[in-house]
């Protein structure tokens, strides 16, 4: 016989108070029982049919399921209340009430002319505020403006300089270039490549250089002389400056008069804050690139400056990043994805900013959610994973299936009592919305075809009374029963408290016996089966006086 029994979940202050009067009840019944015991004396047997009467059952298969049951209102899987704290005209609105929308779409756009003009400002003063702090950093720590060789050191290590002295002079490169009249010749008589010998002015020797370019035609000197023009390259042989002058000679051919020397281009690097030189390690005839760092001016005034400097650029950027913030606030996008639940504000109203102003809300409903408030005696049979059957009258006949997918270690006490939030995830909801009250069952276990009887029928100590024809009754326990029974030793599997599995100790043809008072209450029957010792079970310490209570059937009297 298969059946699916569920367990409700007692309102937990009903059973806070129950297990608190349960305290004092028991031994206010037992004092009554020991009373009784002592006035009458009656044999076990009469004293239960006295009393109680014995309900019996059959062992039978069955599936059980264990489950706990409560109610909660569905929520989106996430929600998201959209507005700004901003005031403006709404200038465009991009959706309608219903739609589906996508994180980060533009939902709208908000008239943004003085943040406009606001962050225009901010960008001017960042700017400028950044080009302060490089020059303050260059006044601190010069550098090479240009790739090449240093020439010439002006200062050392320790001096003291001023804004305006000359530090180091960079060349592009270390070669002289020259440009000599050749007269008597004609532009054929050159090439370039061709070698020339070049006498330089107060330096002794020669040196060598190559045709660069010759004139396509005759030029005349200032003495009237017709001449070929010709340029010439050569390495610097020393530190040969542009106040040097040279001769050369090319082929059969010799300049006419001295010709100017000139260098490359060239730089000289001049301090830009007075303080004293440390760090320079350059020496002449040293390659230098654009941007190596020369040497450092240390003193109060340079530090001073980048101090500022950097204050004043951070306080920029801090400005400009507060004014994009603003002008980002003017364009309103989905926060997440979902579905646009409410729409407040349209083109063409004006708003109001503020933590109050709602311009919409969006549902992600992607799957549906609900919390279910478990009680303390039954959390931690709850874990994550178990398989949730939701019910709602909003969907007659439906049976939804969810999922535990949090348990809480977060519970809240009231009047004594703690339970704690269970999560419970939806995915299939077609017919379900947000805000239906719906019925939660979490099956906690279950076992299928499996041997069982009532639960009242199992006894504190694992015992049942069965029939003493019963086949399992060759198992009798030495236990004192009433006539016509025998108790048995049982492992006991789960329950739904209406019925229990009996993992051993019975089989099929077993009759089962579980005491049914006189009475019809069904308080009574829970005090007599639950409350007193079943199966001749031990009395609290101190014991009984011979001839009191008997140790007759289950939980009788």
């Amino acid at each position: 016989m298969e059946e699916k029994t569920k367990r409700k979940m007692i309102s937990p202050d009903v059973l806070r108070r129950l297990k608190k009067h349960l305290k004092w009840l028991i031994p206010v019944l037992l004092a009554v029982c020991i009373g009784v015991g002592f006035l009458f004396r009656l044999p076990a047997g009469q004293q239960a049919a006295a009393s109680a009467t014995y309900q019996t059952a059959a062992t039978e298969t069955r599936d059980i399921t264990k489950s706990l049951t409560g109610s909660g209102t569905l929520e989106p899987a996430d929600s998201y209340t959209v507005n700004t704290l901003v005031s403006g005209e709404v200038l465009s609105d991009t959706f309608e009430e219903g739609d589906q929308v996508e994180e980060g779409q533009l939902l709208y756009t908000l008239d943004s002319s003085n943040a406009s003009s606001s962050q225009t400002q901010a960008q001017n003063s960042y700017s400028q505020a950044q080009s302060n702090y490089q020059q303050a950093v260059n006044a601190k720590y010069p550098s090479a403006d240009m790739g090449g060789t240093v020439s010439e050191v002006y200062v050392k290590n320790g001096e003291s300089v001023s804004a305006g002295t000359e530090l180091v002079r960079i060349v592009g490169d270390n070669n002289i270039y020259m440009t000599f009249l050749f007269p008597y010749a004609s532009p054929s008589d050159f090439y370039v490549g061709q070698t020339a010998t070049i006498y330089i002015g107060n330096f002794d020797g020669t040196t060598s250089g190559t045709v660069t370019a010759v004139s396509s035609s005759s030029i005349t000197t200032n003495t009237g002389l017709q001449a070929v023009s010709v340029q010439v390259k050569a390495p610097n042989p020393g530190l040969v400056t542009e106040d040097y002058t040279a001769v050369a000679s090319i082929g059969s051919y010799t300049s006419y008069g001295q010709t100017a020397i000139n260098l490359s281009s060239s730089s000289v690097i001049t301090a830009e804050v007075s303080g004293k030189i440390s760090g320079l390690n350059w020496l002449p005839g040293d390659a230098i690139s654009s941007g190596e760092r020369i040497c450092t001016i240390t003193g109060s005034t340079a530090d001073s400056q980048v101090e500022s400097a950097r204050i004043s650029l951070s306080n920029a950027s801090t400005s400009l990043e507060n004014a994009q913030d603003s002008l980002d606030d003017y364009t309103i996008t989905a926060p997440i994805s979902g579905t646009v639940v409410t729409k407040n504000a349209k083109a063409g109203d004006n708003i109001e900013g503020g933590s109050d102003s709602t311009l919409c809300v969006i549902y992600d409903m992607s799957y549906l959610e609900m919390t279910l408030n478990i009680d303390e005696l039954d959390i931690s049979e709850v874990a994550v994973g178990q398989e949730v059957q939701i019910t709602a009258d909003a969907a007659e006949g439906q049976v939804y299936t969810g999922v535990v997918t949090n348990v809480s270690i977060a519970g809240t006490t009231s009047g004594g009592i703690t339970t704690y939030p269970v999560t419970i995830r939806i995915d299939e909801t077609d017919g379900l919305r947000p805000g239906m009250n719906v019925d939660a069952e979490i099956l906690l276990d279950s076992a299928q075809g499996v041997l069982a009887v009532p639960s009242a029928a199992v006894n504190r100590g694992d015992t049942v009374l069965i029939t003493a024809d019963s086949p399992s009754a060759a198992n009798a326990l030495d236990q004192e029963a009433p006539e016509g029974y025998v108790y048995v030793s049982v492992e006991p599997g789960i329950s739904d408290e209406s019925y229990t599995e009996i993992i051993s100790g019975l089989q099929e043809g077993d009759t089962v016996a579980y005491l049914q008072t006189s009475s019809s209450s069904d308080s009574m029957d829970f005090m007599a089966v639950g409350m007193i010792p079943s199966g001749g079970g031990e009395m609290p310490s101190g014991g009984m006086p011979s001839g009191g209570m008997p140790s007759g059937g289950p939980g009788g009297f």
